[in-house]
């Protein structure tokens, strides 16, 4: 198939730019990725800070942790579909300046709830930025090598935007109030806006069809609910609520897939997923980013109120996980190609599960002779898997097809970080409402300790020196013995998962040569 036969300039142009052209336009789509990266980890450290200032309830702090992941990963697929039918570069553009202006309001939160509404506003706006930056990058790299090394370092990105947030979140927590994390979003989506617009080829679906409202709905509802009913049944036990979610979820999605069979231009074409190679690499990015963003949200919250580090501290103490990850994202093609896919995602997820594993031997004294080795390899298995996977997905489909694709691979992502940290945090959480009152410690005092970590150091305020210490060392225990609960359900999962990726992405291969139509 011919350049000419794509229709339109703008759907088969990127691919025919100058490489100093290409790698340009790479750098402002990876700046986008950089500022997901950031916004996803910088709210962990602020936690302790949120929890003095709004007084939310440990529920009301999950959902702060995770809403935005909820909704984006509810809307990726949709977004994805968006961005093939009006312009990936349109409503990357259109995303950036929404995500801008949604961070100032959530900067400014002046409740727990208002901060809740805000991050799910900021997850619709984040929901157009990934599907759209990976679809472009499909379109612009044509070759499969240069395109792996694109998506290398588009993963390495992400990842950097995880090292990036807690280091800076960290100083700026120590030197402003903790609204100031997410006005570090507007000069990145200036630029973004500014640049994107001059350098940024546009790329879509020539011949796409309608975008189909109900099937949005359908999406949106589906994976919420499903997301939401795991997260209630994981924290109280199976219940109503939970039942009644999990079945309006499943209804949801099982309406979705039977729409999207029946429509002749699908918001995401189902047959994909006859491909093991493809959803044998879903899986598996589902499953890395459960345990990396599971274990990450804890652990800096570990890191403060168990170890007492201050915010830059601890991102300066998460640094390893970052930089293994960008690391291994950058070699993760070449490792792939001389062994093969599944070795590369197989190993990565056992290195992440191994990470897991080594925490369920965590101490309130644990030194960082342990814990920055055990970041270290979680950010390299994490790193290879993700960026490998990523590679799959896009190699497995038409580029026309590229931004459905994409939102499949990103709502992977988020649902992973939705679950990671709703199972997990289900677990912590679980555990930590059993501490015994210590004596000399009013009940009251006790019940408000229960509510998080942070409302425990509060609770702590004016109570006599040795009842001080009791409940702090009750809460910071109880809060531990979660976490290690939770790193050991999160080992199992990752472990089962190593092996049947094993199975699923046999003779799987990634790309040498263009797909025909890519040339």
């Amino acid at each position: 198939m011919s350049g000419a036969s794509h229709g339109p300039p703008h759907g088969s142009s990127p691919g025919t730019r100058p490489a100093r052209q290409r790698w340009l336009a790479l750098s402002v789509l990876v700046l986008a990725v950089l500022l997901v990266g950031v916004d996803a980890t910088v709210l962990g450290l602020a936690a302790p800070f949120l929890s003095e200032d709004l007084g939310p309830s440990s529920t009301q702090l999950l959902w702060i942790g995770d809403v935005y992941s909820f909704v984006i990963a509810g809307l990726l697929v949709s977004m994805g579909s968006l961005g093939d039918r009006i312009g990936r570069k349109k409503l990357l553009l259109i995303g950036s300046a929404a995500f801008g202006a949604v961070s100032v309001l959530t900067a400014y939160a002046h409740s727990s709830e208002a901060m809740i509404l805000w991050r799910a506003l900021l997850g619709v706006a984040g929901a157009t930025l990934m599907p759209s930056t990976l679809a472009l990058i499909r379109n612009i790299f044509p070759d499969p090598r240069e395109r792996s090394l694109a998506v290398g370092i588009w993963g390495a990105m992400a990842s950097a935007g995880a090292a990036v947030g807690p280091v800076v979140g960290g100083f700026l927590l120590e030197h402003f109030w903790w609204g100031s994390v997410f006005l570090i979003n507007l000069p990145v989506m200036a630029v973004l806006v500014v640049v994107g617009s001059k350098l940024l080829p546009e790329s879509r679906n020539p011949d796409p069809g309608p975008w189909d409202l109900p099937s949005v709905g359908l999406s949106m509802v589906g994976i919420v609910a499903t997301v939401y009913a795991v997260k209630e049944a994981a924290a109280y036990g199976f219940h109503w609520d939970a039942a009644l979610a999990g079945a309006a979820g499943s209804l949801a999605l099982v309406l979705f897939v039977r729409r999207q069979l029946r429509l002749a231009s699908p918001l995401l074409d189902m047959r994909l997923f006859q491909h093991r190679g493809f959803s044998g690499a879903v899986l598996a990015d589902l499953l890395t980013i459960l345990g990396l963003s599971g274990l990450i949200f804890f652990l800096s919250q570990f890191l403060q109120m168990v170890q007492m580090r201050s915010p830059l501290q601890a991102g300066l103490a998460e640094l390893p996980a970052a930089v293994g990850a960008v690391a291994a994202g950058l070699a993760a093609a070449t490792v792939a190609r001389r062994t093969s896919v599944r070795a590369a995602v197989s190993g990565g997820l056992a290195a992440v599960g191994l990470a897991l594993a080594a925490c369920a031997g965590l101490q309130p004294s644990t030194g960082y002779w342990l814990l920055g080795p055990v970041l270290l390899l979680l950010g390299v298995g994490a790193g290879l898997a993700f960026t490998v996977t990523a590679d799959v997905i896009l190699s497995s489909v038409p580029k026309e097809q590229a931004g459905a694709a994409s939102g499949v691979s990103e709502t992977a992502y988020e649902l992973g970080t939705a679950l990671g940290i709703a199972l997990l945090g289900s677990v912590v959480t679980g555990f930590y409402r059993t501490f015994a009152t210590p004596p000399g410690v009013p009940e009251s005092r006790a019940e408000e300790a229960r509510e998080s970590l942070g409302g425990a150091v509060q609770a702590t305020h004016g109570l006599p020196g040795e009842a001080r210490e009791r409940l702090l060392t009750a809460a910071q225990d109880t809060f531990t013995e979660g976490l290690r609960a939770g790193a050991s359900v999160g080992a199992v999962i990752l472990l089962g998962a190593a092996a049947l990726s094993w199975h699923l992405l046999r003779d799987q291969r990634l790309e040498d040569t263009p797909a025909d139509g890519d040339a």
